[in-house]
């Protein structure tokens, strides 16, 4: 049936009134009078009646009149953004992919946060290994968090924060006697971190321009597994400034500021756009925001 004819029975239904069902429904009397003869036809029923100067509602009218606002109420429902979404009966898993020098530091205040008002969602977090391929088209990666680059043309994204990268070496290290600058810096050992392998970036671009050139000795594909190394080497690792002090500490290790002008990193977050408008998804991207200490929900 035409959703129209229900809003102009409803209408009908609580005015008794042709003129008023009019001016509520924002037509003309006549209008209304063509779509209650049509009402009258579809229910074999007269519906409303003539007494005196208005209108009385039929025996069958009064039956439909609450079944009519809540066929309305479901419709409406349905029809509105994020309709009936109530985060508490949410059972979903989310897939994030994210570097795991993020993770460490965002996976636990997440997780507090969804299972507060979630306690039935759950989150998985997968390596950078499908960074810059069609994961978010696919659908294997809900959302991807961190530098983006290399992303398919349709793909959202939403800038969150802007971080900057610090060196990172055991708290005994020979580097700390004195002012670390920029020859001192490039003539430590080194860890690269690269899921790829790569040697080179732009530090080692940085370091170039003033004419000087570091040893990246060993190369590893996680941040964590650099700040290991760094623990029990006189390697030096880099980290994100302010992020996991307590971890830090805790291992042994002591960040200091690079002595090059770098640009400091990009972070946001990308999506497909199927699930933009998704009363979920969306809840989950602003919790991953707020998790990031950007804002919060």
């Amino acid at each position: 049936m035409d959703l129209n004819l229900l809003r102009v029975l409803d209408a009908l239904l609580q005015e008794n009134s042709v003129t008023r069902a009019a001016e509520r429904l924002g037509t003309s009397p006549a209008a209304v009078s063509r779509t209650l003869a049509r009402l009258r036809r579809a229910v074999g029923d007269p519906l409303l009646v003539r007494a005196g100067q208005g209108l009385v509602p039929t025996p069958r009218a009064l039956e439909l009149q609450g079944e009519v606002s809540e066929l309305l109420r479901g419709c409406d429902n349905v029809l509105r953004p994020g309709a009936g979404f109530d985060a508490v009966h949410l059972r979903r898993t989310f897939t994030v992919q994210s570097a795991d020098v993020l993770l460490a530091g965002l996976a636990g205040t997440l997780t507090d946060r969804i299972h507060a008002e979630a306690p039935h969602v759950d989150v998985v977090f997968l390596p950078e290994a499908m960074e810059g391929g069609p994961a978010l088209r696919q659908g294997w990666v809900d959302v991807e968090l961190g530098v983006l680059g290399h992303l398919d043309p349709e793909i959202r994204t939403r800038p969150l924060t802007r971080m900057t990268l610090v060196a990172v070496a055991r708290d005994d290290h020979p580097l700390f006697d004195r002012r670390i600058d920029a020859r001192r810096f490039a003539a430590a050992d080194h860890i690269g971190i690269s899921r790829l392998g790569k040697r080179q970036g732009p530090i080692d671009s940085a370091l170039a321009e003033l004419g000087l050139r570091r040893r990246t000795a060993v190369v590893v594909p996680s941040h964590t597994s650099a700040m290991v190394l760094a623990r029990n080497s006189d390697l030096v690792a880099l980290t994100l400034e302010g992020w996991l002090p307590d971890t830090i500490a805790a291992m042994g290790l002591r960040t200091f500021p690079i002595p090059l002008d770098l640009a400091p990193l990009e972070l946001g977050m990308a999506w497909h756009p199927r699930n933009s408008a998704d009363p979920g998804h969306r809840w989950f991207r602003d919790h991953l925001a707020a998790a990031l200490g950007q804002e919060d929900v």
